[in-house]
């Protein structure tokens, strides 16, 4: 992997006093496929609903068989990076084959190490889910909503007037979510019943996510 992935071969682990602060990345996995030249990129969005910068780095199991543009990089408080990833190795002995990336994030000038991080499965399938046989798609493997899904797949559908309307109105309150400082955060000038739990923006995060992906595929 390019600009700073590594393989991931480190054992050591944070000191047990150290907090673990929660990653959010989007989406929870990546399945590239190889019949489809499209999906040979993927983008992995990653937020910082807290009101510090966060340094972060992408590594990876198997760094040979993918680039990931800005495998480095900072992440502003309350704000959020597109991180690309591209498989580079879609031969047929790599169909099926579950690699690894991991997301780790430490606070900029901190100096207490990784504060947190995450595992994000990617999948090398050999056809499109459309073109799959029917039946033939694992059941466990994670969907998005059934409305979503149906966009994703054949020609893209134009969004009609209103479903557009309600999409940026929910992205715009998602957004506001993440904006907002979290409980406790005695920096804040807003009135306590404005701050929000990090399950709340973890949920802003995730519907964000959805919408970014509905936006792009439409």
């Amino acid at each position: 992997m390019q600009r700073g992935a590594e393989h991931e071969r480190r054992t050591a682990v944070d000191p047990p006093s150290l907090p673990a602060v929660p990653v959010f990345v989007f989406p929870p996995a990546l399945d590239f496929f190889a019949d489809d030249q499209a999906s040979h990129k993927q983008v992995l969005t990653l937020y910082n609903p807290f009101p510090r910068v966060l340094r972060y780095k992408v590594l990876s199991t198997a760094p040979l068989r993918y680039t990931v543009v800005d495998a480095e990089g900072l992440v502003k408080p309350n704000s959020c990076i597109d991180i690309v990833t591209r498989h580079r190795d879609i031969r047929a002995r790599h169909y099926g084959t579950t690699d690894r990336f991991r997301v780790e994030v430490w606070e900029e000038g901190g100096g207490r190490g990784v504060i947190g991080r995450k595992d994000i499965p990617s999948t090398l399938h050999p056809t499109k889910p459309e073109t799959r046989v029917r039946g033939a798609q694992d059941p466990a493997q994670w969907q998005p909503p059934a409305h979503l899904f149906s966009m994703r797949q054949g020609a893209p559908r134009p969004l009609s007037p209103g479903l557009f309307s309600l999409y940026v109105l929910v992205g715009l309150m998602a957004l506001l979510v993440l904006m907002l400082p979290l409980h406790g955060d005695p920096r804040s000038l807003l009135y306590e019943n404005l701050h929000v739990s990090v399950s709340q923006k973890l949920v802003a995060a995730y519907v964000l996510g959805l919408l970014t992906m509905v936006f792009l595929q439409a």
